[in-house]
């Protein structure tokens, strides 16, 4: 039976799709949702938030991942905070330099149902070699782990409640500490038009541990909104890297498959309105 699948996007306006209920299971963490849609396929919901969906996991994973990757000149290490539905670290084992992603998801039935439910999400990823994955706090392994990373990728939950620590200058300075010379961290900011507070916020807290945080802006239909990400670095600056530039390491690393990704999309989502660069000046 049919029923309306909501998301408050504030306190004033929200989204909603039409689906039928797959799958729901409370974890020791967190509330776990799978829908069948008509829109969207299969959507995977976390305590009541939209996290992904089958027909448009592209529009929020490829640009999590691909303008650090792609303008970092030899990716060999990355680091998944979360990202348990194994979407962003599909896209980046499609970068041949990488030697392995390190993928730390707090909660295993995350990586339980994704391994059975969303595998046009993560296309086979927990099966290639070059992914290793540790069940536990993210946080925990940032604290503890001796490795230096090219990239460190942050595929979290919205900053709300138990997960407000998790985009705090405290954490991003473990990132940052986690990070070899010239490597990037990126995460998603939320929207700048329903989370503009958010935004500000998160950048603010991301300025106080890096050099360069550069901001770009999607729409994602899943999130209703335009969504926006930051690449946060000492020295990494992907506005700096052209179009051209893009296609090329693309080409040369085997990266294919690509739904939204390229070189001149590269070029064109740090391009900002003026509303938005008036948020995040």
């Amino acid at each position: 039976m049919s029923e309306k699948i909501f998301e408050r996007l504030n306190d004033a306006s929200g989204v909603y799709f039409e689906g039928r209920l797959i799958e729901r299971r409370r974890t020791p963490f967190q509330l776990l949702e799978v829908y069948e849609t008509d829109e969207l396929g299969r959507i995977f919901r976390l305590d009541g938030f939209n996290m992904t969906s089958e027909r448009d996991e592209f529009f929020y994973h490829e640009n999590l991942v691909h303008p650090a990757a792609a303008a970092h000149p030899h990716p060999r290490r990355a680091l998944v905070i979360g990202g348990g539905d194994g979407g962003s670290s599909e896209e980046l084992l499609k970068h041949s330099t990488l030697e392995v992603v390190h993928m730390a998801e707090l909660d295993p039935d995350v990586i339980e149902i994704s391994k059975a439910q969303f595998v046009k999400v993560h296309r086979g990823v927990f099966a290639n070699p070059r992914l290793k994955v540790t069940v536990g706090d993210g946080l925990a392994y940032l604290r503890s782990t001796g490795v230096r990373y090219d990239i460190v990728c942050m595929d979290l939950t919205d900053p709300v409640g138990p997960s407000l620590e998790l985009y705090s200058p405290a954490t991003f300075a473990l990132a940052r500490g986690a990070m070899a010379p010239g490597g990037a961290l990126t995460l998603h900011i939320g929207s700048p038009f329903s989370h503009p507070a958010r935004v500000r916020a998160t950048l603010e807290s991301l300025r106080q541990v890096f050099a360069r945080v550069n901001t770009y802006f999607v729409h994602i239909p899943l999130y209703g909104s335009i969504w926006g990400f930051a690449c946060a670095s000492d020295s990494l600056d992907p506005r700096t890297v052209s179009p051209e530039e893009i296609e090329r390491r693309l080409a040369e690393r085997g990266v294919g498959d690509l739904q939204y990704y390229n070189g001149e999309v590269h070029r064109a989502v740090f391009a900002l309105p003026n509303y938005i660069r008036e948020l995040v000046r």
